[in-house]
């Protein structure tokens, strides 16, 4: 072959600007410390420590954390970004002795040298999600405790980060509902240092739907300010029971958990049920600035769902419908107030065929971490075979951009 032949095949697919929808950063130490009251300390203070089980892991108060011990390391590695699959490629070949972590760089840390990142790559601006934290959400189980350590988590990575860091990263501080009246000061407060999008936990709270009329308060607060919601991929704690009638656990070790947990209990189903809740209760009726978006739960669900709340729709046409009846096509809301951030392993051919258009797709590297890829570029390599260079274009870079509100 050919020099110049080589130099064709590795040529990127896509050479325009990007919208990064799901990057990470890693905390700092002080994140956990720095503004936490000393009683939620006690009872739901995050620490990282060697147990008698011999794991070194992340503590929440006294409760481990099982997902953590996958991948901590006291001397503060984390795994290779984008190197997941060579990862399980090497295990399956069993080349046990592979290691692929590596130290923690500045642009994990902190936004001067993320910038300087995505300068090099053309990320003209992104998305920014927790690290560590995601996974102990789920413990965050009392409301009296859970407020004060998300808002001082908050607080911190307002320090750090930033809620808008010159257009170029967007963070979502973490919210949740679970009081109406504390989740309406919450959001105020991260309104009012800049925040244009939160991070909210999927399923129900209070026992009812997000969308349902007592969150109003809440929601007009975010209608008001055009506030983006983010579901990223996370425990959906509000799955336990179900998974137990099944004899099946939640809080695991994502290594040992069974295929069915990972298909039922924390892959699609509970963004399915989310997105799903807020169009049948016409959130978007009521709330039209408000944006939702679906982070690293993939986007081959969409098609399937989009026919079925359509279809559902007209089997419940004269039915029950608790916040009126709707104007349009679920599909057609969905494709209007929802955005999806793909997989890069997503077919995507296949699902805007299906759909009919690709304005409501986003890509996401997942950097630093090692489940997305090496650099954002990569992602149209892998997902974005056989598309048109339009609808291309509008995955890695218009869409993303319009939906912060952003000139393409």
């Amino acid at each position: 072959m050919t020099a110049q032949a080589q130099a064709v095949e590795k040529a990127p697919s896509y050479t325009g600007p990007i919208f990064d929808a799901d990057t990470h950063f890693w905390e700092t130490d002080e994140a956990w410390t720095r503004y936490l009251p000393r009683d939620a300390a006690e009872k739901y203070g995050v620490s990282f420590r060697r147990g008698e089980d011999g794991d070194y892991a992340m503590y929440v108060g006294p409760r481990k954390v099982e997902i953590s011990a996958d991948h901590l390391f006291e001397d503060g590695r984390v795994p290779a970004p984008g190197k997941l699959h060579e990862w399980l490629r090497a295990m399956k070949e069993g080349k046990a002795e592979i290691d692929l972590h590596v130290p923690k760089t500045a642009d994990m840390l902190e936004p001067q040298a993320r910038v300087k990142k995505l300068d090099a790559w053309d990320v003209r601006s992104s998305i920014l999600f927790i690290g560590n934290m995601i996974t102990a959400i789920s413990f965050l189980d009392d409301p009296a405790y859970a407020y004060p350590v998300l808002n001082a988590y908050n607080a911190w990575m307002y320090d750090q980060w930033k809620y808008n860091y010159d257009d170029r990263i967007f963070a979502a501080p973490i919210v949740t509902l679970d009081s109406v009246e504390e989740a309406c000061k919450q959001l105020r407060g991260v309104i009012g240092k800049g925040a244009k999008l939160i991070l909210m936990p999927m399923g129900p709270y209070n026992g009812k739907a997000p969308a349902h009329p007592d969150h109003d308060p809440f929601w007009a607060i975010a209608n008001e300010a055009g506030i983006r919601v983010v579901f990223h991929v996370s425990e959906a704690i509000y799955m336990k029971d179900h998974m137990a009638l099944w004899g099946e656990g939640m809080q695991q070790s994502r290594i040992r958990q069974s295929a069915f947990v990972w298909m039922h209990g924390y892959s699609e189903r509970p963004v399915i049920e989310t997105l799903s809740s807020f169009i049948f209760w016409n959130f978007f009726e009521r709330f039209p600035n408000v944006k939702l978006l679906s982070a690293e739960n993939g986007a081959e669900w969409v098609p399937s769902m989009l026919v079925k709340m359509d279809k559902c729709r007209g089997i419940a046409k004269n039915g029950h419908w608790p916040a009126g009846q709707l104007k349009d096509r679920p599909s057609r809301i969905f494709t209007r107030h929802v955005s999806v951030v793909a997989y890069p392993e997503d077919n995507l051919k296949a699902i805007v065929d299906q759909v009919g258009n690709a304005d409501w797709l986003l890509m996401g590297s997942d950097y630093p971490h090692a489940e997305g890829v090496e650099e954002p570029r990569l992602f149209a390599d892998e997902a974005c075979r056989g598309l048109s260079p339009q609808d291309t274009r509008k995955i890695m870079y218009e869409n993303g951009m319009r939906f912060m509100g952003l000139t393409p």
